[in-house]
């Protein structure tokens, strides 16, 4: 992320989300084609019941591992623009669990729910905790590693190269954990509304993992132009 000072705070933001609607739209359009494979032959060799299980089983683990890569995501761009590492853990950790939650469940289920399906709310935080936590802790310390050795590089480009591709990795496993929770829990034939799910797994992947990476990072890192 490249800082302009001849523009706005909010500009800059602007700008930002902007950019990074093409890594979005490739996840999203990813994730449904390979979405698209695994049910034609889920449905040849699975039973509805199975299918949720298995699709149940899909979500809990992107979304694990996108608990990971925002993690990651977040104190790499925190520790850019501040060195206060034990606000940064914080910062990272609350972060990454708000707009996890918000990608993973809440938009996917409120999309369904507006679609007229009806869909089953899970929260696995509190149940999962056992593997939640290990992935928010390596998430942390690598974006810690990351972000304090780049700090210290004469490169002045590491940082970006890093937040790109933390972002895409982020966006992308947020997109299969969004995509699984909706037929996991109620949003079984997907395929026959494959416009609006694209649309509503667009904007579960753009405000909350841009929110997650950039913005609140920056914010609270104390950043004012």
């Amino acid at each position: 992320m490249l800082v302009d000072k001849n523009i706005t705070y909010g500009q800059q933001l602007w700008r930002e989300l902007v950019e990074h609607l093409p890594y979005a739209l490739i996840a999203v359009a990813s994730g449904l084609g390979l979405l698209s494979f695994f049910t034609v032959f889920a449905f040849d060799a699975m039973t509805p019941k199975m299918l949720h299980k298995a699709a149940d089983i899909l979500f809990h683990n992107f979304h694990f591992i996108h608990i990971a890569f925002a993690a990651t995501g977040v104190m790499v761009t925190f520790l850019r623009f501040s060195k206060d590492l034990f606000k940064g853990l914080i910062v990272g950790t609350v972060t990454t669990i708000v707009f996890c939650f918000l990608s993973d469940v809440i938009v996917p289920y409120l999309g369904g729910m507006l679609l007229g399906v009806h869909m089953h709310f899970h929260f696995c935080f509190i149940n999962e905790m056992i593997n939640v936590v290990p992935f928010l802790f390596v998430g942390l310390l690598i974006g810690s590693v990351i972000g304090l050795s780049s700090s210290h590089s004469h490169h002045g480009n590491n940082h970006d190269h890093h937040s790109v591709l933390f972002h895409t990795l982020h966006i992308l496993t947020s997109t299969f954990a969004s995509i699984f929770y909706l037929i996991a829990h109620g949003f079984v034939a997907w395929y026959a509304h494959i416009g609006m799910i694209f649309l509503i797994t667009l904007v579960a992947v753009v405000l909350p993992c841009t929110l997650s990476d950039l913005v609140a990072p920056i914010f609270f890192a104390g950043v004012k132009k």
